[in-house]
């Protein structure tokens, strides 16, 4: 019993570091020390989500299909899926930052074996899931936005990790970055 309780402990210790040391400050939101213009862009972009369908399908005639509402919400299941792997796998080392947590680990175990950036890869997939619920024009060019911005996000942080972690330079290379074989999704050097 005691075992237990000493690894529910750990397991919350875990968390809380998951959940510190991100190095958030106003002075880093002014200046943009560790990348933090990226995840405003990222949020705001996230957060555009929740707008109405523009233009709606019915306004030219069209009733968008219950079956492409039903898949939309299963690919939207399905990004949430992803984004719970990639945190439960990231653990410690997790930071909304482009720039690392000082003293990291590098990851390449479970959901990281597939793609180096696979929270980036969980976003997109939600955002596909909106799309196709939707049939919204805006939520596709929010979605080709956010491909944009994450490609970018992802290789500024992966400047930084090369600097600190040499062992990223063979990870980057055998590893897809955000979607195997998809052009500017995936990128191997």
């Amino acid at each position: 019993m005691g075992s237990r309780s000493s690894r529910a402990d750990v397991a919350v210790s875990d968390w809380k570091q998951a959940f510190t040391g991100w190095g958030l400050s106003w002075d880093g939101w002014l200046h943009n020390r560790r990348g933090e213009w990226w995840l405003l862009a990222q949020l705001i972009l996230i957060a555009a989500h929740l707008a109405p369908t523009w233009p709606s399908p019915d306004g030219f005639g069209v009733h968008w299909p219950t079956p492409l509402r039903l898949i939309g919400l299963m690919v939207l299941i399905l990004g949430l899926a992803l984004a719970l792997q990639g945190f439960l796998t990231l653990g410690a080392s997790l930071s909304p930052l482009p720039d690392p947590k000082p003293g990291a680990a590098l990851v390449m175990d479970g959901v990281y074996r597939q793609c180096r950036h696979p929270l980036y890869r969980a976003v997109l997939v939600c955002s596909l899931g909106v799309v196709i619920a939707l049939g919204s024009v805006l939520h596709l060019l929010l979605l080709l936005m956010l491909c944009g911005l994450l490609v970018g996000k992802a290789r500024r942080e992966e400047k930084a990790l090369l600097s600190i972690l040499p062992s990223y330079a063979t990870y980057r290379t055998e590893t897809p970055a955000i979607v195997a074989h998809i052009p500017g999704l995936d990128w191997r050097d």
